[in-house]
This record gives structure tokens, sequence and C-alpha cells, in this order.
């Protein structure tokens, strides 16, 4: 959902629909912290970074945090930007409204800047809504190992029925999967701005209890028929691991995702009910979230070891639904925002996507890797128009 200071540059990713990545990267994992090289020596061209660095530092795109780009399997750029967010939403912090739905000093205040959009000011930044990708590949990492039972069992199969409102034969009939296309039904309106408290996320936020607050919703629609974004169809995948897997999410990634790939720092939040805020609640340092879009680009393989399979790999960033009905709509896949490629318009990049400005992309066919983080959470702040920058970083690549 929401943080604050900082960009991150999301791992840009080129994927054929349906073709496997791994013959196309040319780098290895790292066993230990990101190798660095020239912009040249991995085949960039140093001046469109550097374009595009000296607009970010001028503010062009307001509040951005960071730009990391991965090539090869190498750091060949990574500048970080200095923003005062306690001039910037120092007031704010003190103010209550649907950014600042609980205590006015914890971690769901957006404006507060010792949760954001850096943990306790250190270099965990907040992801937001990426948070979602990530869940997915938890959840990825669980079917690969056997430990989570196929994504089209029915949800209602992981509740007490007897408590659960408004049931009808649609909810019945959404799945885990419907979950995570945003497809599940649920009657859900997240199209307002964040501060705006008539927007359905903000009165999840709100709640004691997210699991409860959405699960109990009306639905609006047939599942599977229509994208709606739903931060609480997200949260619901926390309960819903918890009980099919007798383990708690973040538990899970620590051993089986984020261990087997390096990542030994993390912060996650937790619902006021307790369950890990799979919407919006993880912290990652930009580099740790570049292995996690990395991963992907080698099929689920990391240095040998198979973290998630390849059939995971290919559902997750292969297109379920398109996001709207514009020809130039991204197309969503498990948790995935796919980009139509501006080297290939038959292939498409894999993105997140996260409130405030947290972008990391992949473009598997050119194994680039790219995370942006920032932090422009009100209405009418600038942000990176992300279409040209996605042509921008696949025209640094020299020879494309």
């Amino acid at each position: 959902m929401r943080v604050q200071p900082l960009v991150l540059v999301a791992a840009t990713v080129a994927y054929l629909a349906g073709a496997p990545s791994s013959a196309l990267a040319q780098g290895s994992a790292p066993k230990g912290k990101w190798p660095v090289a020239s912009p040249a020596s991995v085949g960039l061209n140093k001046a469109v970074l550097d374009s595009l660095d000296a607009e970010i530092a001028a503010g062009k795109y307001g509040f951005i945090d960071r730009m990391l780009v991965i090539r090869h399997g190498k750091v060949a750029f990574d500048k970080a930007y200095v923003n005062d967010y306690m001039k910037a939403y120092g007031d704010s912090a003190k103010v209550k409204n649907a950014l600042n739905a609980h205590d006015v000093t914890g971690p769901f205040n957006y404006f507060n800047t010792w949760w954001h959009p850096y943990y306790q000011r250190g270099d965990l930044h907040t992801l937001q809504s990426v948070t979602k990708t990530v869940a997915s590949a938890v959840i990825g990492a669980a079917v690969t190992r056997g430990d989570f039972p196929g994504i089209d069992t029915p949800v209602l199969r992981f509740f007490d029925t007897t408590k659960v409102a408004n049931i009808d034969d649609r909810k019945r009939r959404m799945t885990v999967r419907h979950l995570m296309t945003m497809t599940g039904g649920i009657d859900w309106n997240e199209s307002l701005p964040y501060i705006d408290p008539n927007n359905t996320a903000s009165g999840l936020e709100s709640s004691p209890d997210w699991i409860a607050f959405t699960i109990n919703r009306p639905m609006m629609r047939e599942p599977g028929t229509k994208f709606n974004y739903s931060s609480g169809e997200s949260s619901l995948l926390a309960h819903v691991f918890r009980q099919a897997t007798g383990t708690d999410i973040e538990e899970y990634a620590a051993r089986h995702l984020f261990a087997p790939i390096g990542i030994t720092r993390w912060f996650w939040k937790r619902t006021p009910s307790g369950t890990a805020d799979t919407e919006g609640g993880l912290y990652l340092a930009a580099g740790d979230l570049a292995r996690i879009w990395y991963l992907f680009t080698q099929d689920g393989m990391w240095n040998g070891t198979r973290v998630v399979s390849a059939d995971w790999v290919k559902q997750s960033v292969t297109p379920a639904i398109a996001t709207g009905t514009s020809p130039n709509a991204a197309q969503y896949g498990l948790k995935w925002w796919l980009y139509r490629s501006p080297v290939d318009s038959t292939k498409y990049v894999w993105s997140g996507s996260g409130f405030g400005g947290q972008f990391p992309m992949a473009f598997p066919d050119l194994d680039l890797v790219v995370v942006f983080n920032a932090w422009n959470i009100l209405p009418r702040q600038p942000g990176l128009p992300l279409g040209k920058v996605r042509e921008r970083l696949a025209k640094a690549v020299v020879g494309k």
C-alpha cells in the first residue's frame, strides 16, 4: 500500500508468453553481494542512464529514492537520492486522515518518517503493493515444495463458513487463483486516491481485522470475469497461506524464498489482528528486491537450487487478464504486472507496482533488472513516466 521516501527501481523483464526464459539470461546468480561492473562492460549505454539520473536528481519526477540497474547478474548503475521527508510530510504525520488510520506513531502512518518510506530510517524501503508480487512468489515456493494445495482451491475452504457474511454461489466459486489475478469479484473500490476515506483500502486499514473486513464483504460480480484492483483480496492470502500450510507466510518466506537467494534482512508489517500484511507490508533493500526479479528470469533457479518451479514462473508472467480496455493496458499474471516490451511487442516486461513509486522490472530477453524506489504519496505529485522509462532502459542496451 503506502510508505515513505525512497524510489525502488523494479526489475523489468521481457517475456514471450509461453516460452522459457532461462536460455535468455547470460548472468549468474550471486552467492553473496551483487558483483559490480561498468555499464559498458555489460553492454549498456551509460549516457542513457546518466540522462535519466540527471532528471531524477533535478527533481523532475518528485521524490525518487533509488535507481538500480543490473545486467548479466552485475550491478551496472546504482544511484541513491536524498529526500527530506520530515520537511515534506512531517506536519501531515500528526494529523489523522486516511493515510494515518491508526496510532500516529505507528507503522500505518504513511507520513511518519520512522516507518516510511524507510524502516527506521535505514536502507530497507517499503515495497507497498510490490509485497503482493513477493507473496505470490512465496506461494509459488510452497506449491513447488508440495506444501500448498492447487491455487484453484475455493477460498471458503480455508474459512469457518458459519462466521462468514454475505455467502452466495459466487463467493463459493471464488478460488485462490482469483485472488491472485485480482478477479475475486468482492465488492471493492480502490480507484480513489488513498487519502480519500471512501477508498475501500482505506477502510481496510482502519479496521481491526483485515481478513474479516474483506471476506465478509458482498460480491459484486462472478469471480474470474473482470480485473478489479483489490488490496483486500491480497490481504486474504496471509490467512489462506497459514490455514493451508500451518505456517506463517513470513516464516515460510524466510526459510524457502529469502534464504536460498541470499536475503537476510527485511521487515514485514503485521495487521492489527496479527496476520502478515501481504497486500503492502514488506520492506527490502533495493538489491534484495532485485534478487526476486532475477530469480524469475532464471526460471526459478538460484545457483543450482530450485526455489520455484519453471511452471510457476511461466504461470506468474503469462497474462491471465487485461487490467483495462485500452490496447495499451497492462496485462496481469499471478500478482505480476505485464507490459508490452519496447523491443518486441509480442513480449512483456515483468513488473511490480507499489504505492509511492515502487517499480521493480525485468526484461528477461535483455537480461536486465531494474528497481526504482520513491515516495510520491499525495495526489498530483509527479512520478516516473513508466512507459517512456521502459523505452529508455531498453534502448540503453547496446545493439537493441
